[in-house]
């Protein structure tokens, strides 16, 4: 059990105030974070992704990835994870799971506004989950465009209230969390794709400097056999399956994404994603066919689909 330094007070703890961060991007940004999650990795004129990088057939800007907006949260991850109550080492915070809903188009550059709040909060003995939700305003003019809900499993975080009756907090649906049952059917469809062997430290360029990413040293003291990929990285590779094979390159169909990670991945390896039609639910699974293991499940919600399909 953690030190805490101060006594536990659901009260405080519901009342308390996360500091709200700034994001800033240009084009630049956008286009070095498409190439970072593969775009284009397999052929440099992919007729379907060139739009993310490029400004294909005269279009006025590039388009934005869904998956994107989970960058917004790096400044909160940094600095404002402090509870009062709640003590925790920030090496020992595992990224569990990632949820986004879009509500507007990404513009190709923007300044927004984060406001960040507590989503959930749950005593589990030795350890905590904590759950941080941050919602991205076009600073200039106010529209919301996007919210991230972060969960984090903090060893060692465990044991601030009662034994007998754990605290635990939710402020969102339940079912919004759930990832579900793979179904045991065959895939609807199944993506082929391919990491490179610096494809971590490419995706580092984009705000995510942990060197359990990039430091061989780091990553063998972690216990790995050298730097893994980042779990958004994988993320943004199966949601690109889903957009490519699913939703044939229309962004306008992403609704929401959930992302549970389950396993790490190692550069140069290849990832798998299937997917299952449930409705206007995507279910897929990611895994790594060098190692046959999952290493990402979760679902799309699309606002259509195409009855083609």
């Amino acid at each position: 059990m953690a030190d805490n330094p101060s006594p536990f007070d659901p009260a405080r703890i519901l009342a308390h105030k996360f500091p709200e961060t700034t994001s800033t991007y240009t084009e630049r940004d956008v286009a070095l974070y498409a190439l970072g999650i593969g775009v284009c990795c397999q052929e440099a004129v992919d007729a379907d992704e060139l739009k993310y990088v490029y400004n294909e057939n005269g279009q006025e800007y590039i388009k934005v990835l869904p998956t994107f907006s989970a960058l917004f949260i790096h400044d909160t991850m940094r600095t404002g994870l402090s509870l009062p109550g709640l003590s925790f080492d920030p090496k020992l915070a595992l990224h569990g799971q990632q949820y986004i809903e879009l509500y507007k188009p990404l513009p190709s550059s923007g300044y927004l506004e984060n406001k960040v709040s507590l989503a959930g909060l749950h005593d589990k003995g030795k350890a905590a989950i904590l759950e941080i939700a941050t919602k991205s305003y076009d600073k200039k003019s106010g529209q919301l465009l996007c919210m991230n809900r972060t969960s984090l499993f903090l060893r060692g975080a465990g044991g601030f209230s009662s034994s007998s009756h754990p605290f635990s907090y939710t402020n969102y649906p339940k079912d919004q969390g759930l990832v579900g049952k793979i179904p045991k059917t065959p895939p609807f469809t199944v993506y082929e794709d391919y990491t490179g062997p610096s494809q971590a430290l490419l995706y580092s360029l984009s705000g995510d400097y942990n060197p359990l990413h990039s430091d061989p040293v780091v990553a063998k003291i972690a216990g790995f056999s050298k730097p893994i990929l980042h779990g958004l990285c994988t993320l943004g590779f199966a949601v690109r399956a889903v957009i490519k094979c699913v939703c044939k390159g229309d962004l306008s169909k992403i609704k929401c994404l959930l992302g549970k990670f389950l396993l790490h991945v190692y550069p140069g390896e290849i990832l798998v994603t299937e997917m299952w039609l449930e409705g206007s639910r995507v279910l897929y699974q990611t895994k790594v066919k060098e190692r046959n293991r999952a290493v990402l499940s979760g679902y799309v919600d699309l606002h259509h689909v195409a009855s083609s399909l």
